[in-house]
This record gives C-alpha cells, sequence and structure tokens, in this order.
C-alpha cells in the first residue's frame, strides 16, 4: 500500500515516528481509530478546565473557581466519544474526577494565574520551512510577561520525567518557538511544561541554536517520512510505549499483521458507534 505523505507535521506526529514509524502510519497516514484512553480524556478535561479559568477576569482565577471550571468542562465533555467511550465502573469514574481535581488544585502551587497575561488559548499555528516543510500545532497558552517577552506554556498531566529526560520533553514546546517567530515575527523569550502530577515547572530559554535545531530536525523527519513512504517501509521500533500502543496486536514484533488493523480497527468503531458493519468481500 502506498501512502502520501503528510502535508505538515506536529510534535506529537514527529514524535510518533522517531519513536516507532508503524505506530505512525497507522495513526496519521491510515488514520485509524483508536479506543478512548484515561490518562488521554483526563489531560482533556484537565486543560478545558484551566482554559475556562484562563477566560475569567483575573481577579477570579482562584481554586473555588477552577473546580467550578472543572465541572462546566465535564459537561462540555460528557458527549465527547473519548468520554461516552470509557469503559468505566461507577468507582473508577469517581477516582477519575477526583485525579482530576487534583491536578487542577495541584496547578496552583505552579504558578499563581491572577498574574497570567495570557493572550492566546489553544492557539492553532502553521508555518513552512525554508526546505518546503510545513510545521502545525496547538499551543496551549501563550503569554506575555512581566517585560512584554512571548512565553509559551504547556501544561502536562503525566508522570513528569525522570532526570536527564528534561530535554526531550521540551521537543514539543521548542517547534512552538519556532512557529512562534515564523508567525508572529517573535520569538519566546521561555518555553516552560507544567507537570500537574509532581507538580513541577521546566523551564529553557529560546536561542539561536536551538531554533535552527528544531528546523534541522524537522526537516530530517519529514525527509525520513517521505522515503517511508516511497517504500512502504515502516518499520516497528519496540520500547517500552509498546505497552501502551493501541496496535500492539497487528505489530509484527508481537507476531501481528498489519495488513490486518485497518479491517479491525474500523470494524471495532463501527461497533462501538452501533453502526452496521459492511460485510467484507473477497475479490
Amino acid at each position: 500500500m502506498i501512502f502520501d505523505a503528510p502535508a505538515a507535521l506536529s510534535p506529537s506526529s514527529m514524535g510518533t515516528f522517531t519513536s516507532c514509524p508503524l505506530a505512525f502510519r497507522f495513526s496519521y497516514l491510515e488514520r485509524l481509530p483508536e479506543p478512548p484512553s484515561a490518562p488521554a480524556s483526563k489531560g482533556t478535561l484537565v486543560h478545558l478546565a484551566l482554559q475556562h479559568l484562563m477566560w475569567r477576569p483575573a481577579e477570579e482565577r482562584t481554586i473555588e473557581h477552577a473546580l467550578e471550571d472543572l465541572t462546566r468542562a465535564r459537561t462540555d465533555l460528557a458527549a465527547d466519544a473519548d468520554f461516552s467511550g470509557l469503559s468505566l465502573t461507577d468507582d473508577e469514574w469517581d477516582r477519575f474526577h477526583a485525579d482530576a481535581a487534583v491536578l487542577v488544585r495541584r496547578y496552583f502551587e505552579l504558578e499563581d494565574p491572577r498574574k497570567v497575561n495570557a493572550i492566546g488559548l489553544e492557539l492553532f499555528v502553521r508555518a513552512e520551512l525554508p526546505d518546503g516543510t510545513h510545521l502545525r500545532g496547538i499551543i496551549d497558552r501563550l503569554d506575555l510577561d512581566e517585560n512584554g517577552d512571548l512565553v509559551v506554556t504547556d501544561y502536562k498531566t503525566g508522570n513528569a520525567p525522570g532526570e536527564g529526560w528534561e530535554q526531550r520533553s521540551l521537543a514539543g514546546v521548542h517547534v512552538y518557538s519556532l512557529l512562534c517567530e515564523r508567525v508572529f515575527g517573535r520569538r519566546p523569550a521561555r518555553v516552560q511544561l507544567l507537570y500537574l502530577s509532581r507538580p513541577e515547572r521546566i523551564v529553557a530559554h529560546s536561542t539561536d541554536q536551538m531554533i535552527r535545531g528544531v528546523e534541522m530536525k524537522s526537516a530530517a523527519v519529514m525527509r525520513a517520512i517521505r522515503t517511508a513512504c516511497e517504500r512502504e517501509d515502516f518499520r516497528p521500533r519496540t520500547s517500552a510505549l509498546c505497552n501502551f500502543c493501541s496496535f500492539r496486536e497487528f505489530c509484527p514484533s508481537w507476531g501481528g499483521d498489519p495488513s490486518q488493523a485497518a479491517m479491525v480497527m474500523l470494524a471495532r468503531q463501527a461497533e462501538a458507534d452501533g453502526r452496521p458493519q459492511l460485510p467484507l468481500v473477497a475479490i
């Protein structure tokens, strides 16, 4: 099966390709549906609650209002497939929402939102690099600091990286720095990850070397993707991430057949949606 290379890359798609080209093929080229994940859905919920909080006037950004915004976010997302499709018991749902409330509370240990001057929330940005590669992404929050400098802030609801892994965790927000420079003509003074689970803040400053490094890596990843598409060569790369992969059963490294993934995953999605499944016809 011949695939066309994607029109643009995002931090998540680049991360997926470098981690496992086969997972990239399933997710970004075949666009196969994946079952909802409780951790990912919890992250979506907390992100939306903090977005609602930042829409409030500065003086209203309190823990009490943040928890109200968490309840509002629950209502907003109730019909979303990533929530309605979760198979959780009542006790598991209680823990899910209690954990989300803990993450919202811990946010206030990292910064005082009343002092945040957010000028963009869930901000979509896209730009073209000199080699023709297109980059895109959604910035959780773009701020102006007390000096009038741009700051990129990214919320993380998963575990904070271990010692020595901080730079890898910053790879995505460095892409956002490059995008801001291209789109707005201004480079952020710094980028920061707010890990709510610990809580912990990881900060890095945007430099010429960092920006050029992002450009070079992004162009190299796009070249590798185009080559993989031309050669139909998406080799799996095993790692600890395999334990969380929705497509593991179709991976040859685990005895699976990649050619079966589309048929099986689409049938499962149709069943979950209550849609009739088309019969398979032998040709």
